[in-house]
């Protein structure tokens, strides 16, 4: 069995309300075990023998449209990819930036490069941000409220699908994990 973490776009916003026990209930009704959510902001760990990300994103997505009447995207990641999020994180030995204003982007894929790129051209913003594989690493030096970049349009700018976590909610998800 291997554990695995279900990070959901865009739900309780905008109108799209879905209560934490009808989402865990449609896991448990996929065949998953030892389901915990965590927060409105849609985060579902669960364990499964399925050991393929890409399957069982689309069992979600499909299950979560069919339960809920609307689609959402869904980003799967190991206990160990979770991990290596953690431990690859550009601000480790910067104590002094508040883990509330780290953000991180789990994308489903790697964004294209030269997206990336025209991206940091046009954008000149104090928000600092690392790209590494799937995941973006930001950190917003005036808080997110205050903040200028268009984090809610990140995905589209960058043309991959993704769904942000801040740093708090990162690790606590690390140690329901566990």
């Amino acid at each position: 069995m291997t554990i695995f973490l279900a990070l959901f776009r865009g739900i309780n916003v905008n109108g799209r309300v879905v209560k934490m026990d009808m989402l865990k209930e449609l896991h448990a009704s996929l065949g998953f075990t030892d389901v915990i959510t965590y927060i409105q902001s849609g985060n579902v760990i669960f364990t499964s023998n399925e050991t393929d990300s890409l399957t069982l994103t689309q069992r979600i997505e499909e299950g979560f449209q069919q339960k809920f009447g609307f689609r959402s995207s869904v980003i799967i990641r190991t206990v160990d990819e979770l991990q290596q999020i953690i431990d690859n994180t550009p601000f480790h030995d910067q104590p002094e930036k508040e883990p509330k204003w780290i953000v991180v982007t789990f994308f489903s894929s790697p964004p294209r490069e030269d997206a990336v790129e025209q991206f940091q051209k046009l954008y000149q913003g104090p928000e600092e941000l690392y790209l590494k594989g799937r995941d973006l690493y930001t950190y917003y030096p005036e808080s997110i409220g205050h903040s200028k970049l268009p984090a809610h349009q990140l995905s589209k700018i960058l043309q991959a699908d993704g769904t942000a976590r801040n740093w708090n909610t990162i690790l606590k998800l690390q140690k329901l994990m566990a």
